[in-house]
């Protein structure tokens, strides 16, 4: 078989479970949020769409967590070292504050009236109208610096590209259902994050963020990774 550059003796075949678990976790994703949404909406009503999207996307997120872990550990493509840990815990920390603020005002999320996307940017949103999404996306990022192997391109990778080609796909959906609101939000919001926004944003965001992110890193050695973030530094 073919062997992996930079993966030790792995051969490619031995990804193919996580790819294909990749592939169908995203490929729902799209089809559910674009060419099929519409038919499923009128066959199911709301709420059953609702039930059939969170259904297949919880049973397929976990195929994809349970390949990932049976998936080969190969080698590292570049070297990692304290200057990219603190890296990714800068981005992870960044991540937790978009996430958890955008919770709170998001004229993106499903029930809130699209009258929401005429009034001003407040909260995260003033960084960048896809908060929970580039949460997905900088943690992603952060989590291919620190473990840059081919099972985690994969993984994380698929996450990446979903959050940030899902948001441009939203953008689009949006701006045909919500129309002159919607036009209104996109002219007035960034979708690249303005990291120099984030001081801004206020105390709620940053102290569920940091809270996340310190139970988040916390707990990664029950994961099997030795400490994150701060405590990494500070060897608990």
């Amino acid at each position: 078989g073919q062997h992996v550059s930079g993966a030790g003796d792995v051969e490619l075949s031995a990804y193919l479970p996580l790819a294909a678990a990749c592939a169908a976790f995203v490929g729902t994703h799209f089809l559910m949020s674009h060419p099929l949404r519409a038919m499923l909406v009128y066959r199911l009503r709301g709420n059953g769409f609702s039930l059939l999207y969170s259904a297949v996307s919880l049973a397929l997120f976990y195929w994809m967590i349970t390949a990932f872990v049976q998936a080969p550990k190969g080698n590292y493509f570049w070297p990692v070292g304290d200057v990219l840990w603190a890296i990714t815990s800068i981005l992870t920390l960044i991540a937790a504050v978009l996430f958890t603020g955008s919770f709170v005002r998001n004229p993106a999320l499903p029930g809130v009236p699209d009258a929401l996307a005429a009034q001003e940017p407040a909260c995260v949103f003033k960084v960048t109208r896809h908060p929970m999404m580039w949460g997905f996306a900088l943690w992603g990022i952060g989590h291919i610096l620190i473990a840059p192997r081919i099972d985690n391109f994969l993984f994380a990778g698929s996450i990446v590209f979903l959050a940030l080609v899902g948001s441009k796909g939203q953008e689009i959906k949006k701006k045909k259902l919500a129309g002159v609101e919607w036009d209104s939000w996109l002219r007035r919001t960034y979708f690249w994050p303005r990291l120099s926004a984030l001081p801004s944003v206020g105390f709620g965001p940053w102290i569920a963020g940091i809270v996340l992110w310190l139970v988040a890193t916390w707990g990664h050695p029950y994961l099997g990774v030795a400490g994150a973030g701060i405590f990494r530094w500070l060897g608990i």
